[in-house]
């Protein structure tokens, strides 16, 4: 698999680099006056800081959103798939954090083609992530 890269906005690097790093666990790669990349599940994203005025609102907070399986998820989103083990221990530490989930831990797609736990948090800057694991990971692509 090849790695991908997402820059997206946040407002302070600290409080960033503590949520992805000692809350999910992601390595810090390069670094600069104004980013951060890090080592998210074996791809690249980069928080680059901006004025608070120039920062992208809360998808929550703009109303942007999508139906799915009767659940309103956040527009945009970005996250991680995760082994169904890697997908529990990951609930149990944000639990343990205290984390606000923006979508509880769940089931979706309960019993049919690409079931799948998910779950939604929200960084310190508002960006939302989606993180989920498939019960039967071959379907994440399925074949035509």
């Amino acid at each position: 698999m090849t790695a991908f890269h997402l820059a997206f906005p946040v407002r302070d690097l600290d409080s960033t680099r503590q949520f992805y790093v000692d809350l999910l666990g992601c390595k810090v790669g390069r670094v600069g006056d104004k980013w951060i990349d890090f080592d998210f599940f074996g791809h690249q994203i980069t928080a680059h800081r901006v004025a608070d005025s120039t920062a992208s609102t809360p998808p929550k907070a703009s109303g942007l959103s999508s139906e799915v399986d009767g659940k309103s998820v956040p527009v945009p989103h970005f996250g991680a798939v995760l082994d169904w083990q890697a997908w529990h221990q990951l609930v149990d530490r944000l639990r343990a954090a205290g984390v606000a989930f923006v979508l509880e831990p769940q089931i979706r797609f309960a019993g049919q083609s690409g079931e799948q736990a998910t779950l939604f948090i929200a960084d310190p800057s508002g960006n939302h992530l989606e993180f989920k694991s498939l019960k039967n990971p071959a379907e994440l692509f399925p074949p035509d």
